[in-house]
């Protein structure tokens, strides 16, 4: 799928989340449902870090740019280090270490424990890099046109607000996890969740992806999961316009009225 389309999938799942943690009895603040939704937005980006052309690689200029060279590299070499006889030969490592649940899991769980080891600075930094993302995805025909120095200071102001409302008494940074010294461990979550909803969404396109690396499927250890070939749409497609970001809006309203306690 598209970066919108993307983003938009994976503020849905957290608000969709929200929803069931209220549920559950484990209502959100509404500064966690933001937050969480907005993280969850930006980090269903980013496991198009392997791509030169995808929007993360123009978030933060050359440095984005640079690390996705990086990260498309390290894919290709861990791909033909570790791929079967079955599995067809690559030019790049597109959709392949970076679309896998073991990638997802990883870099959540580093979140969660910069957060917690790395302070105040550390929950900024993590809420910057990913505002700035959820801005490039949801507001795309915007931070198109404009500098990208202005989508900088949007997301360093946002993550600046939003980790103050976060730090107030009951407002959410220890939710979930309330044991002390655990204060913002639930930052992993959305980022987790996240770069898995890129990796469902891209799994209902043509390719497919191999979203259960490293555990092998038949004789092909990165196997690209996805519906039957009838099912599947080409990224940009119609389905995905007209369709698919759509039902996005509409299950994301649901789930923020559900998790709000609204309905």
């Amino acid at each position: 799928m598209m970066g919108p389309a993307h983003s938009l999938s994976g503020a849905a799942a957290w608000l969709g989340v929200g929803a069931a943690a209220a549920a559950a009895g484990h209502t959100m603040p509404w500064p966690v449902l933001v937050v969480g939704a907005l993280i969850c937005a930006g980090a269903a980006l980013a496991p198009d870090l392997d791509h030169k052309s995808a929007t993360i690689s123009r978030a933060f200029g050359p440095i984005s740019k640079t690390l996705c060279e990086i990260v498309d590299k390290l894919s290709f070499a861990v791909y033909k280090a570790t791929k079967s006889k079955a599995d067809p030969r690559r030019t790049g490592g597109h959709r392949t270490l970076t679309h896998t649940w073991l990638w997802a899991v990883l870099v959540g769980a580093g979140c969660s424990a910069a957060a917690i080891s790395g302070g105040r600075w550390a929950v900024l930094a993590i809420l910057f890099v990913h505002l700035v993302l959820a801005v490039e995805g949801l507001l795309w025909r915007a931070a198109r046109v404009s500098s990208d120095i202005l989508v900088w200071l949007l997301g360093a102001t946002s993550a600046w607000i939003l980790a103050g409302f976060l730090d107030q008494p009951g407002h959410g940074a220890n939710w979930l996890f309330d044991a002390p010294g655990q204060e913002y461990l639930w930052l992993g979550l959305p980022i987790v969740l996240g770069a898995l909803v890129h990796d469902i969404g891209d799994a209902l396109t043509v390719s497919g992806c191999p979203i259960l690396w490293p555990i092998p499927i038949g004789r092909k250890r990165w196997y690209p999961i996805g519906p039957p070939k009838a099912m599947r749409f080409r990224a940009g497609s119609w389905v995905e316009m007209k369709v698919l970001m759509p039902a996005f809006m509409v299950l994301g309203g649901v789930g923020a009225a559900a998790a709000l306690n609204f309905i």
